[in-house]
Order: C-alpha cells, then structure tokens, then sequence
C-alpha cells in the first residue's frame, strides 16, 4: 500500500512540476550572472510551473522557488559532472544539484547573506549537501494553506500551534525549509522573532536589548528572503557602471 501511495504521490509531482500551457518566457538568465554569485547567495525564482502558482497564490508573492548557490567546485564534491552550482529541492527529483540554466527564462533575484565567515559558508553548505536525494515534502504545501488561509478562522498567533509542519519525515523538505533549515544551523537570522528581556536579565538589563528566536523553517517561503533586512539584494545590472543616460530609447 506504501508502495501505492508513493507512486501516486511521485506522479502527482511530475504533474505539478510541469509548467503552465501558454504561459510566456521572461527570456533567456543573464549570460554574466553568474559573475556575480557568491557560495552562501539565495537565488529566489518566479517560477512557471503549476505548483509555483500555488505558493505564489498561498504566499502572496512573485517568488515561487529558492536555491542556495555553491558554486563549481563544491557541486563537483557532491558528485555532479555538468555545470551544478545551486542546490535545490525539485517536487518531483527531490533535493538535488543543478545548473543556472535550470531556471532559464525565469525572473531571478539575487539575495546574500551578510557578514558570515568562510568556514559558516561552509557548514551551510555542507548541511544542505548533506540531505541531496531527499524527497520534496508536498505536505507542507498543505501546512502552508491552512497557515494563510485556516478554517475556521484563526488569529494569526496561534495558528502554528495547530499545524502539523509537514509530514515529520527528517528526510523530506521543501525549497525554502531546506535553505531556512541550513541557515539557521549556523544561527543566522532570516525573519527572527524579538522577545523583550526582563529587567532581572544579565547582562542585558543595562541596554535593554532582547533576545532573538527563530520561527519554525517549515513556516518559511521563498519571499522571506526577500523580505529579510538581513540579506542584501544584489542585481547584476546595477553594479556594473549603471548609467541611465547611455540607455537609447525608441
């Protein structure tokens, strides 16, 4: 019956990993983007797929996919002969290796972490490459609709203490659980939750400052990144000696 429920399931992600009929290519990824990675950088992704409608209806955003870049060298570490360099959990492939030509005709946005050490770039790395071959967790989408969008209706505190998170199984995730999971292995902060300390608290008491939490991953989508004041948004076009001047209009 496991057997059954899996191929059901493994055929219903190539289904949802198709994209839509007729729907229009943004044109072809920079041909230099790839100049301007850095190991560690979230690649968010507008997805054409039918399943990115979905997380782009759940979330309320343009941003329907997430993969971490590691860049040749470290791709070639965990096996991958063409050109990988991001690491990313497909519906239907699970978590896997791939090119920047994966996401071809796509509109991309760059988001880098700021301030990390080399050697937490490299444990960030080497976490998610640790969990290539796992399975996308397609429960999560589920979890994902009845956070945004939960009947009955619920205040928006206590919804994620009725959620499920997923299916529980460590060796399913989805795009952004994934890279929320290896960023907060190394403590670095996405979309962290404030919690005031008490006046008792040392050393904290003199500056009231305050503590920071993370939020469950499995709660994370792509546009997270994007709205982090954490990570900076780099765009290829701008940092090469932008002038609106030289442009030539018809």
């Amino acid at each position: 019956m496991k057997t059954v429920l899996h191929r059901v399931g493994y055929l219903m992600s190539c289904w949802l990993s198709c994209p839509r009929e007729g729907q229009p290519s943004s044109g072809p990824v920079e041909a230099d983007i790839a100049d301007y990675l850095k190991p560690g950088d979230v690649l968010l992704v507008e997805g054409s797929s039918r399943l990115s409608v979905v997380i782009q209806y759940l979330t309320q955003s343009s941003w329907s996919h997430a993969a971490l870049y590691v860049g040749n060298e470290r791709a070639k570490q965990y096996g991958d002969q063409e050109q990988g360099c991001f690491i990313e959990a497909d519906v239907a492939q699970g978590v896997r290796v791939v090119g920047l030509s994966e996401f071809e005709g796509c509109h991309l946005r760059i988001c880098r972490p700021i301030g990390l050490a080399e050697e937490d770039i490299d444990r960030l790395i080497a976490y998610a490459g640790e969990r290539l071959g796992h399975q996308y967790d397609l429960h999560n989408i589920v979890d994902l609709a009845r956070y945004f969008f939960p009947l009955p209706p619920i205040p928006q505190r206590f919804r994620k203490h009725f959620l499920t998170l997923g299916s529980g199984d460590p060796t399913r995730a989805i795009c952004s659980t994934l890279i929320a999971q290896a960023f907060q292995s190394i403590h670095y902060p996405i979309l962290p939750v404030a919690v005031g300390v008490s006046a008792t608290a040392q050393p904290f008491a003199r500056t009231n400052a305050f503590y920071l939490t993370q939020r469950h991953y499995s709660l994370f989508t792509p546009r997270d990144f994007d709205l982090s004041p954490y990570f900076a948004i780099v765009k290829p076009r701008l940092t090469k000696d932008f002038d609106p001047y030289r442009l030539h209009w018809k």
